[in-house]
C-alpha cells in the first residue's frame, strides 16, 4: 500500500499509527508547521519518508530508529534543529539521507557509519561543528557526501586516515567550512572521485600532482583558500577535467583556471532512484 497524499498525514497520530501497511509516505511542500510527527515512527513498514520543504521544527525524535526498513529519509528544507539522534544509525536499510537546509547543530554523529547501505548523504546548510567523522570512510557504497556550509573544522588528512576509505565515493563537498591543512597526496587514492569541492575554507600548501591522476575527475573547486605554488601541468592535460576554480588563493602568476565556470546543478531526480 503506497500513500503519497497529504490527507493521510492529517488524520492525526492515533489514526496514523493504525495504518500499518503504509510503505511510502510523501508529504512535502505543503507548509506543515510544528514538531516532527512522532506518530510516523509507528509505521514500521515504511521504506520511504519524505517530509521535505515544510516548516517542521524541533529535533528528530529518537524513535526514528524504529523504522528498520526505511531506505529513503528526506527532511531537507525544514526548520529542524538540535543534534542528530544517534538512533539514526539503527536504520540499517537506509540508502538516501537528506538533512540539508535545516538548523541542526553539534557534531555529525559517527553512528552514520553504521548504515551499511548508505549511498547519498546530504548534510549541507546546517550548523554542524567539530570534525567530520573519519568513520564515514568505511561506508562501502557511499557515492555522495555533502557537508558544505557548516562550521566544521579539521583536515582532509584526518578524514581519509583509514586505509581503503571511501571506495565508492564520487562527489565530495567540503566547501564553506573552516577546514585547515593541505591537500594530502593520499586523496588521489579515492580513484572514483568526479567532483571535489574545497572552496571557501582555510586550507593551505601546494596542490599535489597526484591529484591530477584521479581518472574520473571532472570538477575541482579550490577557490578562496590559502593555497600557494603552481598548478601541476597534468591538470591541464586531464582528459575529463571540465572545471577548475582557483581564484582567491596565493598561486604563482600564470596559473589559470579551467572551464567556463558555470554553476554546477544536480537534480534531486538523479539520486532519488
Amino acid at each position: 500500500m503506497i500513500l503519497a497524499v497529504m490527507a493521510i498525514f492529517l488524520l492525526g497520530p492515533a489514526s496514523l499509527a493504525q495504518l500499518k501497511e503504509i510503505i511510502e509516505l510523501e508529504v512535502y511542500a505543503v507548509s506543515i508547521v510544528g514538531p516532527f510527527p512522532t506518530a510516523v515512527t509507528n509505521l514500521l513498514d515504511l521504506t520511504r519518508l519524505d517530509l521535505h520543504n515544510n516548516k517542521l521544527t524541533g529535533p528528530i525524535p529518537s524513535q526514528i530508529g524504529r523504522l528498520k526498513r526505511l531506505k529513503i529519509l528526506n527532511l531537507r528544507w525544514n526548520k529542524l534543529q538540535d543534534v542528530i539522534p544517534p538512533e539514526i544509525g539503527e536504520l540499517k536499510s537506509l540508502t538516501h539521507l537528506y538533512l540539508s537546509f535545516n538548523n541542526f547543530k553539534g557534531e555529525i554523529p559517527k553512528e552514520l557509519a553504521n548504515l551499511p547501505e548508505l549511498r547519498y548523504l546530504y548534510l549541507h546548510e546546517n550548523r554542524f561543528s567539530g570534525r567530520i567523522p573519519a568513520e564515514l570512510g568505511t561506508l562501502q557504497h557511499l557515492r555522495h557526501l555533502d557537508v558544505g556550509n557548516n562550521h566544521l573544522v579539521g583536515t582532509i588528512r584526518e578524514l581519509i586516515r583509514f586505509e581503503g576509505c571511501f571506495p565508492a565515493l564520487r562527489n565530495l563537498y567540503l566547501n564553506n567550512n573552516y577546514l585547515t591543512g593541505g591537500v594530502p597526496a593520499q586523496l588521489a587514492n579515492l580513484s572514483n572521485i568526479e567532483i571535489l569541492h574545497l572552496s571557501y575554507n582555510k586550507m593551505s600548501g601546494i596542490i599535489p600532482a597526484g591529484l591530477a591522476h584521479i581518472p574520473r575527475l571532472t570538477h575541482l573547486y579550490l577557490d578562496h583558500n590559502q593555497f600557494s605554488g603552481r598548478i601541476p601541468d597534468a591538470f591541464y592535460k586531464h582528459p575529463y577535467l571540465k572545471e577548475m576554480y582557483i581564484e582567491g588563493n596565493a598561486f604563482r602568476p600564470g596559473v589559470n583556471p579551467i572551464g567556463v565556470h558555470k554553476v554546477l546543478e544536480v537534480s534531486d531526480a538523479d539520486f532519488l532512484v
